[in-house]
Parts: C-alpha cells; structure tokens; sequence
C-alpha cells in the first residue's frame, strides 16, 4: 500500500518541476512561451478548422490542454495541443460521429491515458523500432498536407473519407474552374513561411504568413474564405455527451494510443535538446490524460504533446514548465483581446502554412538513412508510411511493429547454429580417441532456440546418420523456449528409436529446468544421460560407442549434475 502511494505522489506536480527557474530566469520561460504562442495559434487555428470543428476549439485546445499538460505532465518542455496527427485521425470521426463526439472522445482517451501511466506502460515506446516511427512521420505528413488542398486551392471539400483521394478530387474540381488569385496567395503564405526561417530563426514566420495573407485579402477584397466569428474567450467547462459513449470507446482507444505514441516521441525528441533532466513517460502519460479530460469538460479536441512547438520550445530557450504554461496564457489573451481579428483570417494561408509544416516534418536525411541502411527496415519504413496514407495512423504502426518484430525473429532464427565440434575429443582419455571419432559426434548448440528456429535445428540433428551416439552441448545456447525444449526432447527421441544414444550437457540451470518442464529429458533421465561436464559427456558416449546400444536401457554410470563446466 505504501509503494503504491509512493508512486501515485511521483506521477503528480512537486515543487522539484520548477527547480533552477529563478536561476536560469524566468524571463527566459516568458520569451519562450510568448514565442511559442505566436507559432501555436495559427496552427491551433488551422487545426481546428480542419477537423471541422472550428477553429475556435482548436484554440481552446491549445489553452486548455496546453495548461494542464504543462503542470502535470513528466517533460519540463513539451507543449500541448492539437496536431496534425490527431487531425488525420478526428477529421473522418468528426465525418462519421458528428461534432459533437470530439469532446467525448478526448475525455475517454484522457481516462484511458492516465490509467496507462498509473499503470507503468510508459516505458513500451522504447520498443517502437526507427524506421515505424519514421515512416509514420513521413505518412502523416503526407496525410496533412492532404488535407490541405482543398482549403489552399478555394474548393469545397469533396466527399471521401482518405485525404489523398479527397486532395485528387479537390485538384480535379481547381483544374475545372480555377481560381488563380488563390493560388497567388496560397504561394504568398508558403513562400514567407518558408523563406523567413532562413534569414533568421527566430522570426515568427507562421504569424507574419497569416498577417500578411490576410492583409492582401482585405486590400484586394479577393473572395475567399475565413475562420468566421470566434467568442472572445474560452467557453466555460460543461459535461461532454456521454449518452454514446459506449459506441466511442473504440475510437478513444485508438486516439488515446496516439496521444501516447506523438507525446512520448515527443517528449523523447526533447530530452536530446536540452541538457536538463530527462521526461518521465509514465507521469508524461498521466499529465496527457489529464489534459484530455480538461479539453474534454471545455468542449476542445484530444490533444498530444507537439513535437514542432515543443522544439521552438527549446530553442527559444525554455527551461520550466513556466514556459509551456505561459504559452497557454498568451494564446487565452489573444482570444479574449482579438478575436475579431482573429476571425478575419482568410483558411488559404493557414492552409499555406500547414503546407510547409507538413513538409518540414520529415528530414530528407533521415529518409536516405532508413531507405540505405538494411533492406528490412528500408520495407519497414516504407510499408508503415504507406499504412500511414492508405489506412490510419495506429493500424499503420501496428504494421509496422508486427512486419518488423517478424523480420527481427527471422534474423535472430538464422544466427541459431548446429556446429560439429571435434576439438571435443582433446579431453578425453588418449584409449577412447579413435572409438570416439569412429563412432561419436559432438554439436555445440549455438545462439538461440526457439520457436523461429527449432524447425531447422530438429531437421538438422535428425538427419544425423552412421554413430552410435550424439553428445549435444548447450552451454553457448543463448535462449532457449518451450518450443526449443520441445523440439530437443523430439531430436532425443527420434535418435534413440534408431539405436543413436544422446548425452546432453547442460550448464544452465534455467535451461534444465526448462527441458523437465517440457518433458524433453524424460529418456535421458531415466539413463543418467544429462550431465554438467564434457568429461562425463564423453564417457557416456564412449560406453555406447563400445556396445552399439542406445538409451533404453539404464546405465549404472550417472552422469554429474547439470551445473558449472564447459560450455
């Protein structure tokens, strides 16, 4: 009950998360968070409004869930809020479920998060291979950039539920009736969103790209669409629908599976760009959930921790919490002093934009990487970014996991070795030399046995032809699995019915354990043939060398124990 306790008051907010800050400064950590606000509520805008929902929720998102994340999370510097990953997710949800279910959603995601993090399963996403993870950036950006089309070139959006199938049809509806004077502007947005950051990084190129579009949209009256009427504040927390809850579970596993995969990820991305102290994934997992089921309750969408804006973060040079809280901050006063403005905002240059923040997401030398390092993870990381696009974020990374894990258990299976091992015969006495290589073979089983490769070893060792006996040595063995237990009592026995005896040296006491466990010594057993030591490997081979025999029937000379000895 103590421990338990004890690691409850470890998941929550202690006076440790904001050490150092008025060392450092905490004007640092405003700069920070101002900066961060200015890239976020373009995109918290955009993200919104491509859900479907509005852009005002998207802004409420980033408020809320950004406040919440940023107190109780387990990173000092993740930022919280909408992103394009859940985007790709919610925008068919939103299509089929209705508006309404967002915030329901988000609050049983939250739940399912923070019992993730209560208990322990932060720690899982170190086993997500590198070519799933980048092949699943690759494809939600391509998703992203999808989704933009419509928006960046003025048509409604078609019908279809795959974005890239919606981007052909919206270019097919442009290409009939273009609009030029869109696609000016849509250039305009991505040429200064793209250009800016070069000249230095930290100009605010996402806000300037709004501004400026939209100013050329209000001098030239050009006829495009807006965000619209935006409140002018956060809406007050309400009870989310939960008459439908019980249909929505499997869609908030789906988004809360996401939300852990993007803001662990995340937060992992942050750790190596700061030489502070490394994020807890499983608090992580709870302050994502609690930031979840505070969206949820102010009607907002689930959120993760970004990975974009998390790193305008660290190089803007936040250092506590203070930085991701006062982000949120920033954003709620925009709201509350220009929402008006706000609402002006022409969707082509938010569309602009998220244009070139879905490019930027994937590094060309990290694709070059995966794509030349092996063949498996080239196919891994192609087939996930492919999933990626055709299917939906979390089956993509199932895939990828599963094909990965398969090839991964196929390697090791082919390292498994049956070596024949002649050298054996040194220790043996000078007398039993010639009988012993007349009539005798001796294997070293090398690497691992198990299920992936316990089909070739027991073709291998049964086709073992002219001895009398066989000593099987299994101290190089590295693994060892029922199925590898297994498949040796069936080697034992297939030799012994054609008069081949089989001694086996074990040095493991796992291993033996094992082998019992499974029945696979019940023969040797009986004839005292399971040994710890070559020497008495040998002399156990050597009497049936002598008499031809093999092990029905008990010999008087048992064997040592299986323990310390040669390998």
């Amino acid at each position: 009950m103590r421990s338990a306790l004890s690691r409850v008051r470890g998941l929550l907010p202690g006076r440790s998360d904001y050490v150092g800050w008025r060392h450092r400064g905490w004007v640092h950590d405003l700069v920070a968070g101002l900066t961060v606000a200015v890239v976020a509520l373009p995109l918290a805008l955009a993200f919104g409004a491509v859900t479907g929902v509005g852009a005002a929720v998207g802004v409420t998102t980033a408020v809320i869930a950004g406040a919440v994340a940023a107190v109780f999370g387990g990173s000092h510097l993740q930022v919280t809020g909408p992103t394009g990953a859940m985007t790709v997710v919610l925008v068919p949800i939103v299509a089929q479920q209705g508006v309404g279910a967002v915030a329901t959603i988000a609050l049983l995601a939250g739940i399912l998060l923070v019992a993730a993090g209560v208990l322990g399963l932060g720690r899982l996403v170190a086993y997500i291979p590198w070519p799933v993870v980048e092949g699943f950036t690759l494809g939600i950006a391509v998703v992203i950039a999808a989704q933009q089309v419509p928006s960046a070139l003025g048509v409604a959006k078609p019908p279809g539920e795959n974005a890239v199938v919606v981007a052909a049809r919206a270019v097919g509806r442009f290409a009939s009736q273009p609009d030029w004077a869109v696609l000016g502007l849509l250039l305009l947005a991505v040429a200064i969103t793209a250009v800016l950051p070069r000249l230095h990084r930290a100009v605010p190129a996402t806000i300037i790209a709004v501004i400026v579009t939209t100013l050329v949209v209000e001098l030239t009256g050009a006829d495009v669409s807006r965000i619209g009427a935006l409140p002018h504040g956060v809406p007050l927390p309400s009870w989310p629908a939960l008459a439908d809850a019980g249909s929505l579970v499997s869609v908030a596993i789906v988004v809360a599976t996401l939300a852990a995969l993007e803001s662990l990820l995340s937060a992992r991305v942050a750790d190596g760009m700061t030489d502070g102290s490394p994020h807890d994934a499983d608090r992580e997992l709870v302050g994502q959930g609690l930031a979840n089921v505070a969206s949820g309750f102010f009607g907002g969408l689930p959120a993760t921790g970004a990975i974009a804006r998390t790193a305008v973060n660290a190089r803007a040079g936040g250092r506590t919490r203070l930085a991701a809280l006062s982000h949120a901050v920033v954003i709620a006063a925009l709201m509350v002093l220009a929402a008006g403005l706000v609402g002006r905002i022409a969707l082509v240059s938010l569309a602009g934009v998220l244009l070139v923040t879905a490019w930027r997401m994937v590094e060309r030398h990290t694709v070059h990487a995966v794509l030349h390092s092996t063949r498996t993870d080239a196919g891994v990381f192609v087939l996930t970014a492919v999933a990626t696009i055709a299917l939906d974020l979390v089956r993509a990374v199932e895939i990828g996991i599963a094909v990965a894990g398969v090839l991964a258990l196929v390697t090791v299976a082919r390292t498994a070795q049956v070596v024949e091992d002649e050298h054996a015969f040194e220790i043996a006495p000078d007398a039993e030399h010639e009988l012993l290589r007349q009539h005798v073979l001796v294997y070293r089983l090398d690497g691992p046995l198990f299920f992936g490769a316990a089909a070739r070893f027991l073709a291998e060792m049964t086709a073992v032809t002219d001895v009398r006996a066989v000593v099987l040595r299994l101290g190089n063995l590295a693994l060892l699995d029922a199925t590898g237990a297994r498949a040796l009592g069936e080697i034992v026995a297939q030799l012994d019915d054609r008069g081949v005896a089989v001694v086996l040296k074990v040095a493991d006491p796992a291993h033996l354990r094992l082998l019992r466990t499974v029945g696979a010594l019940d023969r040797l057993d009986r004839s005292g043939h399971v040994v710890g030591d070559l020497s008495s490997a040998l002399a156990h081979a050597h009497k049936h060398a002598a008499r031809g025999g093999a092990l029905h029937a008990p010999h008087t000379t048992g064997g040592t124990a299986a323990g310390a000895g040669s390998p």
